[in-house]
């Protein structure tokens, strides 16, 4: 193709150092018969050495350019290209049991991570690139200050680990902050039980929404103090103190 000029609307750094692609494909061990799908292939920094290991790839873009570029590409035989938002695209499509690759758009990641999260019984382990700051929150321990609503929400269905902090020059062009990878495997059959997502979510959506407050105080509209005793949690807590089970069984609190 022409020379692709990166596009600030789609979030685009390109990926252009090789060490980092090793340590990214190595994580994610593709084999010839997996399944697996890279959110935003962009110019190929991590699709053409996953096509080297893999005997077919499934790539999600939402560039119109790239897309064309992928269609055309001398590789497109063994490739499947989605042209989606990766916010709105229904990755039941991949399969049953799927890997996923990405240098997520840093602009749109923690929404997207969300939408990934729900396929949780389906993913067998995601390696992905995000900004560190985001990282740090996904891996983050209560009592820390990057601990929030992103850390719980993961943090129920997947075990995570930072693999390595990315400087700017290893992008072209170079982003404003520090990058990092994260590796992600889902809990499966150790994942805590929700009996109710929705609930769930509420309860660590107004926690969070108000960090400052106590739990007696954020939790206002949505369990009594009563209630929040009788989950075994101190109610002059604040959210960032408290830990996930903990805001499994607030959730569950009749």
């Amino acid at each position: 193709m022409t020379t692709h000029i990166p596009r600030k609307r789609f979030g685009q750094h390109f990926l252009v150092s090789p060490g980092v692609i090793g340590r990214i494909v190595d994580a994610l061990d593709p084999r010839p018969g997996d399944t697996m799908v890279e959110i935003g292939p962009g110019l190929g920094a991590l699709t053409l050495p996953l096509l080297e290991r893999l005997d077919h790839l499934q790539v999600v873009e939402l560039d119109r350019d790239l897309v064309s570029h992928w269609q055309a590409h001398a590789a497109a035989h063994k490739l499947t290209v989605h042209a989606s938002d990766a916010l709105a695209f229904d990755f039941v499509k991949v399969g049953e049991r799927f890997k996923v690759a990405g240098n997520l758009p840093y602009n749109i990641s923690t929404p997207l991570l969300f939408h990934l999260a729900a396929y949780a019984p389906r993913i067998e382990r995601m390696v992905l690139m995000l900004q560190k700051e985001v990282v740090d929150r996904m891996v983050a321990e209560p009592g820390s200050a990057a601990y929030g609503r992103l850390s719980v929400g993961l943090q129920v269905r997947f075990g995570m680990y930072r693999l390595c902090t990315v400087p700017p020059g290893a992008f072209n062009p170079p982003p404003k902050v520090d990058s990092a990878v994260v590796v992600m495997a889902p809990l499966g059959d150790a994942a805590p039980q929700i009996a109710d997502p929705a609930r769930f979510e509420a309860v660590v959506t107004a926690a969070f929404g108000q960090r400052r407050k106590t739990l007696r105080n954020a939790l206002s509209g949505v369990l009594s103090e009563e209630q929040i005793r009788a989950a075994g949690v101190d109610p002059g807590a604040r959210a960032e103190q408290i830990a996930p089970e903990d805001f499994i069984r607030l959730a569950e609190t009749a």
